[in-house]
């Protein structure tokens, strides 16, 4: 009769969604290196697709040429679905499941965003500016660094924006294949059907996006001075 009235009591009581406790307990041990190595696979994601991006958007965006081959590429690798996509590298042989394949896949849903929006940028410097600066004096490269860079800063800023916020969604799925980071709560929450990591592992990871989000707003209005000044 006791035991009935146990069972009776579990099943009317609501569960816990957020165990405080648990999350007070396990902070250092399990949700910091959570929140490290997601940190990680996004960061070395985002920095390999600039440094393949840039220099490939401003050589697209002299030479139309290799402008829509380089999109094709790119929009079909966009086009892959991540986990179809996951499945695929660590097929290669010499790449194993866990950081790696994430990183590869990140670096390759990123390119045609930031390739875009560095031609678009570049584009949308106004020609008579480009002559200016050629009546001053200044070589090729100079134009390029002192006047249409900083000029497309926005338009480029906003790709790397959207770049940075989807980097650090899809690298929540790439818990699935040994990846670590804050997918891991997720999925481990899911398995054992534990509430509090699921929503623990779900609000850090939009957090840490629109953290990243925010900072890299900030970072481009602080290499546009002469924004803040018109605004001001």
């Amino acid at each position: 009769m006791g035991s009935l009235a146990l069972l009776l009591q579990d099943l009317i009581e609501e569960p816990k969604l957020i165990d405080w406790e648990w999350i007070s307990e396990n902070f250092w041990e399990d949700i910091v290196p959570a929140i490290q190595g997601h940190i990680y696979l996004s960061f070395v994601s985002l920095a390999i697709a600039l440094a393949i991006s840039l220099p490939t958007g401003v050589l697209a965006a002299r030479y139309r040429k290799i402008y829509p081959p380089v999109t094709f590429v790119t929009g079909l690798l966009y086009s892959i679905p991540s986990l179809a996509l996951f499945g695929i590298l660590i097929s290669i042989p010499g790449i194993t499941i866990g950081p790696t394949p994430v990183i590869i896949a990140l670096v390759a849903y990123s390119l045609l965003i930031l390739i875009r929006n560095t031609v678009a940028g570049l584009d949308s410097v106004p020609a008579e500016t480009i002559d200016a600066a050629r009546g001053m004096g200044l070589t090729g490269r100079q134009i390029l660094f002192k006047v249409e860079l900083p000029l497309a800063l926005p338009v480029i800023v906003a790709g790397i924006r959207i770049a940075t916020v989807t980097i650090i969604g899809i690298a929540t799925i790439g818990a699935y294949i040994a990846a670590g980071g804050l997918g891991k709560m997720i999925f481990d929450g899911i398995n054992r059907s534990f509430p509090t990591m699921i929503i623990t592992g779900a609000v850090l990871a939009t957090a840490l996006a629109i953290f990243a989000d925010l900072s890299l707003l900030a970072f481009e209005r602080r290499l546009r001075p002469w924004a803040r000044r018109r605004r001001a």
